[in-house]
C-alpha cells in the first residue's frame, strides 16, 4: 500500500464537540460527510460531554468517527460509514477496527491536551479552546 499524505484541518467546535476533517492530498473533507457527522454527535454524545470527532473522506469510503470523555479518563466511540459516491449516508459500523494512522494523530492531540487542560489543570475550557493545527501527515 502506497503513502498518501492527508489533509487534517479542524472545522470547528459545537458547544463542547470539536470537529476534525481528514481529505487525501490537500483537498477537504466534503460539507455532506462533515454534516453527517456532526449530527451523527448530536445523536451520540451524551448531553453535555465533552468530545471530538473526525470526518474522514477516505480513498475507500466516507468515514465518520465520534469519540466522547466520560469517567474522568474514559474514551468513547462510534464509527460510521458511507460510500464514496454518498457521503452523506452514514450508517453506524460495528466492527473491530480502532483507526488509522491519520485518525491516530487527532486522538493522540486530543488525548494529549485532555491530560493537560482537564486532568492535570482541571480546566475545561481551555481543552475546548484548544485545537490542532491543520497539518499534512
Amino acid at each position: 500500500m502506497a503513502y498518501d499524505p492527508r489533509r487534517i484541518a479542524f472545522l470547528g467546535r459545537q458547544e463542547r464537540v470539536k470537529h476534525y476533517g481528514i481529505a487525501l492530498g490537500y483537498g477537504e473533507a466534503r460539507p455532506a460527510l462533515v454534516r453527517a457527522v456532526r449530527r451523527a454527535a448530536a445523536e451520540a454524545v451524551p448531553a453535555g460531554a465533552p468530545g471530538f470527532t473526525i470526518a474522514h473522506d477516505a480513498a475507500a469510503a466516507a468515514l465518520g468517527i465520534v469519540y466522547w470523555w466520560a469517567n474522568g479518563n474514559e474514551v468513547h466511540a462510534r464509527y460510521y460509514f458511507a460510500p464514496q459516491d454518498d457521503p452523506g449516508a452514514l450508517v453506524p459500523v460495528h466492527d473491530t477496527g480502532m483507526a488509522c494512522v491519520w485518525e491516530l494523530e487527532v486522538i493522540d492531540f486530543e488525548r494529549r491536551a485532555w491530560l493537560r487542560d482537564v486532568l492535570e489543570d482541571d480546566d475545561l475550557d481551555a481543552y475546548l479552546e484548544r485545537a490542532l493545527e491543520e497539518a499534512l501527515v
